[in-house]
């Protein structure tokens, strides 16, 4: 088991650190105050502007909450605040690279695809049929975390203190927030991989949409980031589940949870709060069922594809990249303890 464990974590150990050094140039360049003025003006363009600003960025399902809110207070509509926060934690630059390392080139185009698609449907939804827009918020709440990457603060001035800054954000903030449920899902991947039949995987989460309303019933009040999530999901696909009842737990793991819930129905309101969760539900089997339509159509085997991406790598390369993580993680881990 223990072999298997270190596997996974080999195989995706670059494409992390490459995810998370995107991550770190994404928060150096990115205007957060910008990103506002882009929010609270047409409301099918803030929807699309909200889900677009939000696919790239690394921010979990508990770190997006305060962020969310602090667009929404300084002017964001209901839809565009929705969108964000269902586009935002569903992926970022760090997931899609793990995807890329323990699935395969179409889901790591398709998830971000389907995350997008999702967020702009839940935005329009929460425009026609959610209550009258009030223009914002009188307050900011943090009660998720307090992060630096959570608010919305001025930028450092200069391309040198943006980038430190960034890198700090990244390999620090950002690590020290993903990594423990990071190595809990490659440790469960490890243990499904070890302990479960395939027989049972096949005969109890194969295809069709029951297999994908078992992992929406799951998801949903799970908290589990979008990297944790994707090695749990890839084990379970090489057990024998379909490729979109694992698109369905990628999608609605890292977008709902207990907290998110209780947070939009109380900030945004009960009626938000439902549009959210039937938008997430509807828009993850749709998206699941037409990802198992592509790869039946195409012919490909995903079991024959999934988790390929690492074998390209020098075994040395993969090596030195998971001892350069592990130490990364431990040094971001130990900075936040003094802190």
């Amino acid at each position: 088991m223990f072999k298997i464990i270190w596997h996974t974590f080999d195989d995706a150990s670059l494409y992390i650190l490459f995810g998370i050094f995107l991550s770190g140039v994404i928060q150096a360049l990115v205007n957060q105050n910008q990103i506002v003025k882009h929010l609270g003006k047409s409301k099918f363009k803030s929807v699309l502007m909200a889900a677009l600003f939000g696919v790239p960025l690394p921010l979990c399902s508990c770190g997006v909450i305060p962020t969310a809110m602090s667009l929404r207070k300084n002017g964001a509509s209901k839809g565009a605040t929705l969108s964000f926060l269902i586009s935002t934690p569903e992926t970022g630059v760090d997931s899609i690279a793990i995807s890329y390392a323990l699935l395969d080139p179409i889901m790591t185009i398709f998830r971000p695809l389907a995350a997008f698609l999702t967020a702009i449907i839940a935005g329009i939804s929460e425009n026609i049929f959610g209550k009258k827009d009030d223009g914002g918020m009188n307050e900011i709440y943090d009660h998720c975390c307090d992060e630096e990457g959570c608010q919305i603060k001025g930028d450092p001035a200069g391309f040198i203190h943006k980038f430190r800054h960034g890198m700090r954000y990244a390999f620090v903030d950002l690590l020290d927030e993903i990594s423990r449920w990071l190595l809990l899902g490659i440790v469960i991947a490890g243990v499904i991989s070890y302990f479960v039949p395939d027989t049972f995987i096949m005969n109890y989460l194969g295809s069709g949409w029951q297999s994908m309303l078992i992992m929406l019933v799951v998801g949903i009040p799970l908290y589990v980031c979008a990297s944790a999530s994707t090695p749990i999901a890839a084990s379970l696909i090489l057990k024998g589940m379909s490729p979109g009842a694992g698109l369905v737990f990628l999608l609605a793991g890292p977008a709902t949870n207990v907290a998110t819930i209780l947070m939009v129905g109380k900030f945004l309101g009960k009626r938000s709060a439902i549009i959210y969760l039937v938008s997430i539900s509807i828009c993850a089997i749709a998206f699941g069922l037409l990802l198992n339509y592509i790869y039946r159509i195409s012919g490909i085997d995903v079991k024959a594809v999934v988790g390929k991406a690492g074998d390209v790598l020098p075994h040395y390369l993969k090596t030195v990249s998971s001892i350069v993580l592990i130490a990364l993680m431990i040094r971001a881990v130990n900075i936040h303890k003094k802190v």
